[in-house]
């Protein structure tokens, strides 16, 4: 079964699996919602047709629709990072290349297949309700833990603000590079590989 989204996201988190799969289903078609509206557009009540559900069972979980994205966002995050960690298991530990391009690799796969990702990837397009929970912060700190422990090293601050500074940087180039193509720019990827490449070697190597 998919992760649940944590009680932070959540008016009351999912006790039974009957619950827990009528939540996924709300999450599932608030992403095809967001494909076919975007997110301005979405609704609590469109998405509860769309999942075939009351719309009482849409606020049972979510207080509003921001609510409700910010818990899919968290949904792909956590199958970001369990997708990551099953390609790094499969990789030498001794080259921290092909673990960046693993993370690079997994990234644009969502982005080319998931639902609503494209909108929602990781947090919600407006501006943050607090900036703790910004959410390349939260993808941040995420990867430099699956990092540290694939190649067998300690974080610490200098190499998180490192990491976060090549997530907001890759961020940034991918945006373009999906404006250019909607299957992402074949060459603008090529030069964020070798931007993720060049700048985290200086606390890799």
């Amino acid at each position: 079964m998919d992760p649940v989204p944590t009680p932070n996201h959540l008016r009351r988190a999912p006790v039974q699996q009957r619950s827990a799969e009528r939540l996924a289903r709300i999450l599932d078609a608030c992403a095809e919602c967001l494909d076919e509206t975007g997110y301005e557009n979405l609704s609590t009540r469109a998405v509860a047709v769309r999942a075939g559900v009351p719309i009482g069972s849409v606020y049972r979980f979510f207080t509003n629709k921001r609510a409700m994205a910010d818990a899919l966002a968290h949904r792909n995050l956590d199958r970001y990072a369990e997708a990551i960690a099953e390609r790094l298991a499969g990789l030498p530990a001794d080259d921290w290349r092909p673990a960046v391009d693993a993370i690079l690799d997994e990234y644009l796969a969502m982005k080319r297949s998931v639902p609503g990702f494209g909108l929602v990837d990781f947090g919600v397009p407006a501006p943050p309700e607090n900036a703790a929970v910004d959410a390349n912060r939260l993808v941040a700190a995420r990867l430099t833990e699956l990092l540290c422990s694939h190649l067998d090293r300690a974080a610490d601050d200098v190499l998180h603000r490192a990491v976060l500074v090549a997530v907001e940087a890759t961020d940034a180039l991918l945006q373009l590079a999906f404006r250019y193509d909607p299957s992402g720019d074949p060459e603008l990827v090529g030069e964020t590989r070798t931007m993720m490449h060049a700048y985290l070697a200086r606390h890799l190597d």
